[in-house]
């Protein structure tokens, strides 16, 4: 076999991940689908095309000419003798006047740069791996690290002052899974969990950038109790050492095959746990056992080392790319230059070869890349959605259950200690159980009760008895991927949010991300990047966002956030929140950064001052008329709550019209004259030295809202360094947290620091906040603090989702809720009545599907499409979109027709099982629809599920019910019922699912569909 076609075959094998037909999750599957077509194309159809290519056309001619060139000099040599052609073939002078020689010397000039066929093939595939091989790594398409000065990329530019690119600019980092802290299956009886304790330790006896999964086999453990087993984890470079040990290549794999066998060893004696890692749970490609321990290793280490990124336009990309390629790497302009016109043409012909087998590639790759942007970008399905309720705003009749519900009472325990707080709450013999309990209810209005512990008619019945369920909802937390959850929000929130905080990770060496070996800082820049352009449509061009970030990444986030917020202020402030300074050899870091951006113009927030020392700028008591001090009668103009300027004093014998006047640019004049007795009075400063003080006036309303010119600050402007202590992250972040939840986190923000950040933004009233790098809840924290401080009715939207959702975030905002003061994890005292009435309400909570979790539901229907077994054009471009268009997680509108059965696939724990989903409440989220009531009703049996809301000030309501197998008469009786419960009354729009025969209704069902696939926000627009 031709050597250059071999290896451009194994190339393909290895782009299209043959070397992984036995992984069975995520993007594997889905290449195993059509790999016997694919092989077929790789195997057959590619020599074939591209020898069909080169027998036609000048290539063809020239092919014939070198092979009719080589048959000649056989007969040269067998004629003239051997030495007749030397070693490149030039003939000797003796021989040039012969016959032979004269047609020799014609047919070498005509045939001069001319290839065999084979020649021209092996040219085809070797430009053709020379290409393809610059731009994959490891289940990923990109521009590989290249050191030769004469073998550059082209950065794709319009000539913009400054610009900031990076290696994957174009691409999605997807690299966000909980899989690489944490990695569980059951095997039997016997839990199994992959840990990991380190990442990425330097040392100087490392070599070389690439990080690998190291397990710690010595310190593996089985928990008899728990029935766990776990097996903790380095994620390291390897040492000299270990290089030799693991070779070259497949370094993984033979770590993955070194473990199976010192783990089998290392639990030798304990049999449950032997049999659970060692038993079948699967069969190779080979039809060889592959135990659950060998299956999961490989999964395991497969998922975090590979497939970060998914192109945005792979086509347009590698297209891009291949064209440049040729001109400067197949087309020789030199060669063209001193070449005849038949040879250029060969040379054109070899270049469109390679174009059109390498597009078809391309067409093929690019499908397979498309198709997994097209799940990310989809909006992804609410799971389960539960509210934390506090029980001062639940009716009285809802008690009695809440009374009796066990489940709730036990979580109360373990987080509220309300065994402790109340110790004859259960050994009281003067009433029932039940009546002490509603008696507790009611001394205890900040209890905090969840949903998720009671059945849906008591959820149906209590969400519907708030007549404003969405101006009492004071928090939105989504369990769930940031990208994904801020799309989810995105056309509810739109332009409404006026802060959003956030704490990413800084790429330290104590809080990487998971990124790809030497992409470390594009992997974070991509991270970041499509998060800050969604949440950037959410506060629009009135909203503010500050980011927090330390040394590691300060600066290329600084390049980031200036390119993506044009015309915005931007401004750096040094938080110092470590006073002690890290510990290391070089400068000892004390402080971290927090990036503000803002639209320009925009006021920021005052910081209040401790010793507030002011007063009124007009004097009053003795010695206080005009007539004392001429020159201390003169205008002091406002506008927007600020002294603009002074004016001139006012002529002897002339007075205003008042103590102030509205001026016609907007302005108002405030003058030294009483509001009480119409007395002029006097400023304390004269004219001539007013100007000395001006940034000591600040500007009040008065009691009957006039402005009022005071002397002393009881604020001033922030400044660009913050030192004071309350932004210590060890004592009011770390000990703070440790107070109030026992399940660990590490380096949570100082609550002071966000409370700081939230004012300078100046969030009030019923602003919005968002957090998406939620982390340990310390921003949600701040928000409950400062409404609980001012009675403002600020609200909050978290997203988060690692372990610490469940373990820290969602158990500290209820614990919050409860009561301000903790300590070792126990209510320090019990809430004062303020501070119940400032305390949020109901706190909304959401878990969504992820990622992985639509890549699990993907199904084929091959009847649906053609029995592509070539690689034609519907195999190229069409096939997996089209032949799974079926798949619940693409919205299977059919099934809407019975939403509330409707069920996805749900891989927790590596354990699969059918969850259902909660289409009406994911439907709420991709209309924008802000929810005023949720009502639920019920037709001879059938369930009714109503929203009534507003979009854009109009009034809609979307009503849910199962509809399948439903006759004329159904729809008949359904449209009467709308009609006798006044369910339409008064709305502006009306949706329902399925079919209908309700008037002025619509079907959600396209609806729902397009917004499942709506364009997500890039540099442009969302």
């Amino acid at each position: 076999m031709n050597e250059s076609l071999k290896r451009f075959q194994d190339l393909l094998r290895t782009l299209f991940q043959f070397d992984n037909a036995d992984l069975d999750f995520g993007i594997y599957r889905i290449l195993s689908y059509k790999r016997a077509a694919v092989e077929a194309f790789i195997e057959k159809d590619l020599p074939e095309s591209i020898a069909a290519a080169l027998r036609s056309g000048a290539l063809a001619e020239q092919s014939a000419l070198a092979q009719q060139l080589r048959e000649l000099a056989d007969q040269v040599r067998e004629n003239l003798g051997e030495d007749a052609l030397d070693g490149d073939g030039n003939l000797a002078a003796r021989h040039h006047d012969t016959r032979l020689g004269r047609r020799y010397l014609d047919l070498q000039a005509r045939a001069r740069g001319a290839a065999t066929q084979s020649a021209l093939e092996a040219t085809v595939f070797n430009h053709l791996y020379a290409f393809f091989s610059r731009y994959y790594d490891a289940g990923d398409f990109l521009s590989k690290r290249r050191y030769s000065k004469s073998e550059k990329y082209a950065v794709p530019y319009n000539g913009e002052e400054v610009y900031l690119h990076w290696a994957n600019k174009d691409q999605y980092y997807i690299k966000t899974s909980e899989y690489f802290t944490d990695y569980r299956f059951t095997s039997g009886a016997i839990s199994v969990r992959f840990h990991l304790e380190a990442a990425q330790l330097d040392h100087d006896n490392v070599k070389g950038e690439k990080r690998f999964f190291m397990p710690r086999v010595k310190e593996a453990s089985f928990d008899a109790e728990r029935r766990e087993a776990v097996i903790p984890f380095d994620y390291r470079t390897l040492s000299k050492q270990e290089t030799i040990t693991y070779g070259q290549k497949n370094q993984q794999e033979a770590i993955n095959a070194g473990a199976l066998s010192t783990l089998s060893k290392h639990f030798t004696g304990n049999e449950e746990v032997l049999v659970a890692l060692l038993a079948e749970r699967r069969r190779s490609s080979n039809g060889e056992p592959v135990s659950y321990l060998e299956h999961h290793l490989r999964q395991y280490t497969r998922r975090n080392t590979s497939d970060f990124f998914v192109h945005k336009n792979l086509h347009s990309f590698l297209s891009r790319e291949l064209d440049f390629y040729l001109k400067n790497e197949v087309l020789s302009l030199d060669e063209v230059e001193g070449g005849d016109q038949a040879r250029a043409e060969g040379w054109f012909e070899l270049m469109r070869t390679i174009r059109s087998v390498g597009h078809r590639i391309i067409s093929f790759l690019s499908q397979i890349e498309d198709f997994q942007k097209r799940l990310f970008e989809k909006r992804k399905f609410v799971l389960e959605t539960h509210y934390c309720i506090t029980v001062g705003i639940i009716p009285d009749e809802f008690h009695a259950a809440i009374a009796a519900n066990e489940a709730q009472w036990r979580e109360w325990k373990e987080l509220f200690h309300i065994d402790e707080e109340q110790r004859d709450l259960f050994s009281s013999a003067a009433r029932t159980k039940t009546e002490r309990r509603v008696a507790f209810l009611k001394d205890h209005p900040s209890l905090v009760l969840d949903t998720k512990h009671f059945e849906q008619g008591f959820i149906d019945g209590l969400l519907g008895s708030f007549e404003d369920i969405g101006n009492v909802t004071d928090g939105l937390l989504i369990h769930g991927e940031n990208f994904q959850a801020l799309n989810l929000v995105l056309e509810q929130e739109r332009g409404q949010v006026k802060c959003v905080y956030i704490d990413p990770p800084y790429n330290s060496k104590t809080t990487e991300i998971l990124y790809k070996n030497t992409y470390k800082h594009s992997s974070w820049l991509a991270l970041m990047q499509d998060r800050l352009l969604v949440s950037r449509e959410l506060t629009g061009a009135s909203g503010v966002h500050v980011v927090a970030i330390d040394e590691n990444e300060q600066e290329r986030l600084g390049l980031l956030l200036e390119a993506l917020y044009p015309g915005f202020d931007r401004t750096c402030v040094s938080v110092v929140h470590n006073p002690r300074g890290i510990q290391g050899g070089g400068f000892s870091y004390t402080h971290e950064y927090a990036y503000f951006i803002h639209p320009q113009g925009l006021q920021i927030g005052k910081r209040a001052l401790e010793d507030e020392k002011s007063k009124p700028l007009m004097k009053t008591g003795g010695e206080s008329a005009r007539a004392t001090a001429r020159n201390c009668f003169y205008p002091i103009y406002v506008k927007n709550d600020q002294v603009v300027r002074f004016g001139e004093v006012a002529p002897d014998g002339w007075s205003p019209a008042g103590s102030t006047v509205n001026v016609p640019n907007g302005e108002i004049e405030v003058w030294p004259i009483s509001s009480t007795d119409g007395m002029e009075r006097k400023w304390r400063y004269a004219r001539q030295s007013i100007d000395d003080v001006r940034d000591q006036l600040e500007v009040r309303p008065g009691r009957g809202g006039e402005p009022v010119i005071y002397l002393g600050k009881s604020e001033e402007s922030y400044r660009t360094v913050w030192t004071d202590a309350a932004y210590n992250a060890a004592e009011h972040g770390s000990t703070l947290l440790k107070n109030i939840v026992s399940a660990p986190f590490s380096f949570p923000k100082s609550l002071y620091t966000v409370v700081e950040c939230l004012r300078a933004a100046g969030c009030g009233g019923s602003d919005t906040v968002v957090d998406y790098f939620a982390g340990s809840g310390t921003t949600g924290h701040a928000v409950i603090h400062l409404n609980r401080q001012d009675g403002a009715h600020r609200r909050f939207v978290l997203a988060e989702m690692g372990q610490y959702f469940e373990t820290v975030l969602l158990p500290r905002i209820k614990k919050i809720a409860f009561t301000p003061e903790w300590e070792d994890t126990k209510p320090k005292r019990l809430p004062t009545d303020d501070e119940v009435g400032r305390g949020p309400r109901i706190i909304k909570y959401v878990v969504l599907e992820s990622y992985d979790d639509s890549l699990a539901n993907i199904t084929f229907d091959e009847g649906a499409g053609q029995p592509a077994l070539r690689f034609d054009d519907y195999l190229l471009n069409y096939m997996l979109e089209w032949e799974s268009k079926d798949s619940e997680t693409f919205l299977n509108v059919e099934r809407l027709e019975d939403p509330f059965s409707y069920k996805l696939r749900i891989v927790r724990d590596g354990q699969a099982q059918e969850r259902a989903v909660d289409l009406p409440e994911t439907f709420t989220f991709l209309l924008g629809l802000k929810v005023r009531s949720r009502k639920v009703l019920a037709n001879g049996g059938r369930r009714y599920l109503v929203h009534r809301g507003t979009i854009d000030h109009r009034e809609v309501v979307v009503i849910w019910r199962s509809v399948q197998g439903w006759s004329t008469a159904d729809f008949e009786r359904d449209r009467g019922f709308v009609a006798s419960e006044r369910l339409t009354e008064g709305a502006d729009e009306v949706f329902v699912n399925g079919d209908s025969t309700i008037p002025r209704a619509r079907s959600l069902d396209p609806v729902f569909k397009a917004r499942m696939f709506a364009p997500v926000a890039t540099n442009g627009t969302a």
